[in-house]
């Protein structure tokens, strides 16, 4: 009963945080960093570290990617092979864009990331449990935030002489976060919470619902009021 009563509690006070940060956060592609003259092996601990900040603390849509997909099927193996395809599909993107093969534009990739963690939220809420055809779609909306992470190595730039291991190094720091959120959330309401009978109705319902608003917000902002 307590615990009922904290997780009634919790979730209007995380969306007025979420609020509250969303004109702070939401911007998560920009980096001003120039890392060109390190050396090899800074560049790559640098590298590795703006990954992970890429995704904690900077990427509040991404983060809220992670976490719709935790919610629906809180269980560490379950989340951890959509996350890897994720993770597999915006390496792809990534290294297509940072290596020249695709130039998509942030106009369009931008307004179809909010667009994936808005579709997400809402399968949250409809669906009763994890359909298999979710890698697909998971694997599908991770091509297009690849797209995203690779405007922000962009904006810092890849130095030459060590280009692939920075790109990789990149990558595993955005895998890192990624699995640094999962952690968090399992230790925060998988391992109460989710065996509950409850849990559909007091958890994933009210949480899919304020990502689900954010992410509508972002993609109207993302399309019509970004330049």
């Amino acid at each position: 009963m307590h615990r009922l009563f904290v997780a009634r509690r919790w979730w209007p006070a995380l969306a007025g945080l979420l609020l509250w940060l969303l004109p702070r956060l939401a911007e998560a592609h920009v980096l001003d960093q120039d890392l060109s003259k390190l050396s090899r092996t800074d560049v790559l601990s640098t590298y590795l570290l703006v990954g992970y900040k890429h995704i904690l603390p900077l990427g509040l849509d991404h983060i809220l990617f992670v976490v719709s997909l935790y919610l629906l099927e809180p269980k560490l193996r379950s989340v951890l092979w959509q996350a890897t395809a994720f993770t597999v599909a915006h390496s792809i993107t990534l290294g297509l864009s940072m290596y020249g093969f695709i130039s998509p534009p942030a106009s369009i990739v931008e307004p179809v990331i909010a667009l994936s963690i808005l579709f997400v939220a809402l399968e949250n809420i409809i669906t009763e449990r994890l359909n298999p055809w979710r890698l697909a779609v998971v694997f599908g909306f991770g091509l297009i935030h690849g797209m995203g992470f690779a405007s922000a190595l962009t904006s810092v730039g890849l130095p030459q002489t060590s280009f692939l291991e920075s790109l990789l190094a990149f990558n595993v720091g955005v895998e890192l976060g990624q699995v640094t959120v999962i952690l968090l959330l399992y230790a925060l309401i998988g391992r109460w919470f989710a065996g509950k009978p409850w849990y559909k109705q007091r958890i994933v319902i009210p949480a899919s619902v304020v990502i689900g608003l954010i992410a509508a917000y972002w993609t109207v902002e993302r399309i019509f009021f970004t330049a």
